[in-house]
C-alpha cells in the first residue's frame, strides 16, 4: 500500500514546529503520511492506529523509525504513559477516514462500491452499520441520522428504511443506496451525493467517533509539555464544533493559546490535487 498524500501537510508541520529530537504523537496514524514527514524533520514519533490492518501497512511504510501502537486515540494518555511518551512537543489528530478504508477495506465506507454494510474502522468492534439499520427502532434510527448526519429529511428516509427492512434486511451498500434514491433521487447536479449524510451518520455511530473525540481531546492536552501544540484536522461540522468548544474552554481557563482564530482550510491547489481534502478544517492550540 502506498502512502496517500497527507492532508494539510505543510500547515501541520508549521503548527507543530517540528524540531530535531522533539517528541510527537500521531494519534490517528493511518498509513503514516504525516508521521513520515515529522520523522524526516528529525522528530521522534509515537503513532497510534486502531485498525490492525492499517497498522501493519504503516509499519511497512515507516520501517523501524518510529514506535507504532495499536489502539484508539481515546486512550492516548494511557498509551503515552505506557511507552514513557509524556510531556510531548506536539500531538496530531487527523480525524478523516483513511484512503485505505475507502478504497481497499471492503467494509462499506463508500457508496461508490457494492460492499457489505460494515463501516467498522476497528474490526474488533461488535456492531456494524447493517446491525444498526436492521435493529434500531424507528425513533432511534431517525435520531441517529438527524444527529450524526445532520440530515434534514431524516423522517422521510427512516420511514422508507423501515418499510424496506420489513421486506428484507439491509446487507450491502447497494441495498441502502436503493432506498435513499427512492426518497432523495439520484445525484443529478447536486454537489453532495444524496447518500453522503446517512453514510456519515452510520459511520460515526458504528465507531462512536464523537464520544471518542470528546474523550481524546482533554487526555491529549494533559500529556502535552508546556509550549506543546495540539493540532486537529476535522472533516465535518460535528467534529469541528467539538474541537472549537474544547479549544475555547482551554483558552478561557488560561491554559492554552488558540493559534487558529479561524480554521485553516486547504488551498485550491491542494483540493485540485487531493479532492478528499476539500472539507478539511485545521485548528491548533498551544499549551501555556
Amino acid at each position: 500500500m502506498a502512502i496517500h498524500k497527507p492532508v494539510l501537510l505543510q500547515e501541520v508541520l508549521a503548527f507543530l514546529q517540528v524540531k530535531k529530537g522533539g517528541r510527537y504523537i500521531d494519534a490517528t496514524l493511518g498509513e503514516g503520511g504525516h508521521a513520515k514527514e515529522i520523522i524526516n524533520l528529525g522528530g521522534v514519533v509515537l503513532g497510534i492506529e486502531q485498525d490492525p490492518k492499517i497498522l501493519e501497512e504503516a509499519k511497512r511504510n515507516l520501517g523501524n523509525k518510529t514506535l507504532l501502537v495499536g489502539g484508539n486515540f481515546r486512550r492516548i494518555d494511557e498509551i503515552a504513559k505506557e511507552y514513557q511518551f509524556t510531556e510531548v512537543d506536539g500531538i496530531l489528530m487527523d480525524l478523516g477516514i483513511s484512503s485505505w478504508h475507502l478504497e481497499e477495506s471492503g467494509r462499506g465506507f463508500t457508496f461508490q462500491k457494492e460492499e457489505p454494510l460494515d463501516m467498522r474502522a476497528d474490526p474488533t468492534l461488535q456492531v456494524t452499520a447493517a446491525d444498526l439499520l436492521n435493529g434500531l427502532t424507528k425513533h432511534e434510527l431517525e435520531r441517529l441520522i438527524r444527529q450524526f448526519g445532520e440530515e434534514e429529511r431524516a423522517g422521510e428516509l427512516v420511514r422508507a428504511l423501515v418499510r424496506a427492512r420489513s421486506l428484507r434486511p439491509f446487507k450491502t451498500t447497494g441495498d441502502l443506496l436503493e432506498v435513499v434514491a427512492t426518497v432523495k433521487g439520484s445525484r443529478g447536479r447536486e454537489k453532495l451525493h444524496p447518500a453522503t449524510k446517512i453514510f456519515q451518520a452510520l459511520r460515526i455511530a458504528v465507531n462512536d467517533e464523537i464520544e471518542n473525540l470528546r474523550s481524546a481531546l482533554p487526555r491529549a492536552f494533559g500529556i502535552l509539555g508546556k509550549g506543546g501544540t495540539l493540532v486537529v484536522i476535522s472533516f465535518h461540522s460535528l467534529e469541528d464544533r467539538e474541537v472549537k468548544r474544547f479549544f475555547a474552554l482551554r483558552g478561557k481557563e488560561g491554559l492554552g493559546e488558540i493559534l487558529t482564530e479561524k480554521p485553516v482550510q486547504p488551498t485550491s491547489q491542494e483540493v485540485s490535487q487531493n479532492p478528499r481534502s476539500r472539507s478539511a478544517r485545521l485548528r491548533a492550540l498551544q499549551k501555556r
